[in-house]
């Protein structure tokens, strides 16, 4: 079989060529370098698969994307040509609400303010002062796997915790000590907001101006999730405007544009320009360049702390995500994992439980 990886690093490289000895391997770092031919593909978040990519990649049978996520994959697509789809069930729920604690900590201990003064040699016990976790209110969206690994730690800090969810979990509730409330209820009660909802047609930017209007004066968000949960551009007015009292995030809307530096766009459009290129290319430009400075104003401010993305990375983690992604393919491969999986079923395609032994062991 032709097996393509994208966005690896070398050591995961090496597991795979030793995983998969007698396929013919590819390693990549972006779709655009994908050999048309391949007949499977393994991605990981910043790869997005749209229909044309996979119309220039007829042969392609499998993409086993090394996420929980299938958010930046053209599920409908996939279905209707035929290419199944293999997240990986779970590999980070514990590593990612320990972050969420570590963003929030960060932000009551003003850690980011203490490592400034630092720096700058003063020091100021009223500049550094936090805030005490135990008996706040703490709020979560989204009671999957890592929604409930966060809510136990929260109870751990002697927090009230609060939850809203599509589909409530009372068992949970009761065991752990936490109540489902309706969605602004939720908002008006939280000192701090956590986001582990999956982003969805409903769930895209649920915290937007009307949102953080609702919520209680100086609520502190966390989002781990996906960047698109929360509207930047009302994030950072809520903050200008004492609604938001900080902001931990993992993950922002516009990270495509994060990842390239502002220099290399502007000097991208005026070069557009030159050549005369069509304006909707340099309207594009334009709108990442806008979507930068927005970013880049938010993470200027001292109560917000950013981190790149980086809440499931540990070492653990990345093996499950590996072992998983190797079962995935190596089950397909045998004719383990169905083909042309329904947009509907991609969610389930995880709890399907075929004889062989190896396909077990990955809940695959």
């Amino acid at each position: 079989m032709k097996i393509t990886f994208t966005e690896l690093e070398e050591g995961e490289r090496r597991f795979f060529e030793d995983a998969f000895s007698e396929h013919e391997l590819s390693f990549v770092d972006a779709l655009p370098d994908v050999a048309p031919n391949t007949e499977i593909l393994s991605i990981f978040i910043a790869s997005r698969i749209d229909d044309a990519f996979l119309a220039q990649h007829p042969p392609l049978r499998l993409i086993a994307a090394r996420s929980t996520t299938t958010d930046h994959i053209d599920l409908e697509s996939c279905a209707r040509r035929g290419v199944a789809v293999a997240p990986v069930a779970s590999y980070g729920d514990h590593i990612v609400a320990e972050h969420t604690f570590a963003l929030l900590l960060a932000l009551t201990r003003r850690l980011r303010e203490a490592m400034d003064l630092n720096r700058q040699r003063r020091f100021s016990y009223e500049a550094l002062r936090g805030t005490e976790l135990h008996g706040k209110t703490f709020g979560v969206l989204g009671t999957g796997r890592v929604g409930m690994k966060t809510i136990s730690i929260a109870r751990a800090f002697g927090m009230e915790v609060v939850a809203h969810d599509i589909a409530p979990r009372p068992a949970e509730a009761t065991s752990l000590g936490f109540a489902y409330v309706g969605f602004d209820e939720l908002l008006r009660r939280s000192h701090v907001i956590s986001l582990h909802t999956p982003l969805t047609g409903d769930t895209f930017h649920i915290l937007d101006r009307e949102s953080f209007a609702k919520c209680r004066r100086g609520v502190l968000i966390i989002n781990t999730a996906r960047g698109r949960l929360i509207d930047t551009a009302a994030l950072l007015e809520a903050l200008e405007a004492g609604i938001a009292g900080g902001a931990g995030l993992d993950v922002l809307g516009e990270e495509a544009a994060l990842r390239r530096q502002a220099s290399h766009l502007i000097s991208d459009q005026i070069i557009d320009r030159l050549h005369g290129e069509v304006a909707g290319v340099a309207t594009e430009r334009s709108k990442q360049i806008e979507k930068l400075m927005l970013i880049e104003k938010l993470r200027a401010r001292p109560n917000v702390v950013f981190t790149p993305h980086i809440a499931f990375n540990c070492v653990e983690s990345i093996e499950r995500i590996n072992e998983a992604t190797a079962v995935a393919i190596k089950c397909f491969i045998a004719g383990k994992l169905p083909n042309g999986v329904r947009p509907h079923e991609i969610e389930h395609l995880t709890s399907v439980q075929p004889s062989d032994e190896l396909c077990l062991a990955a809940n695959i």
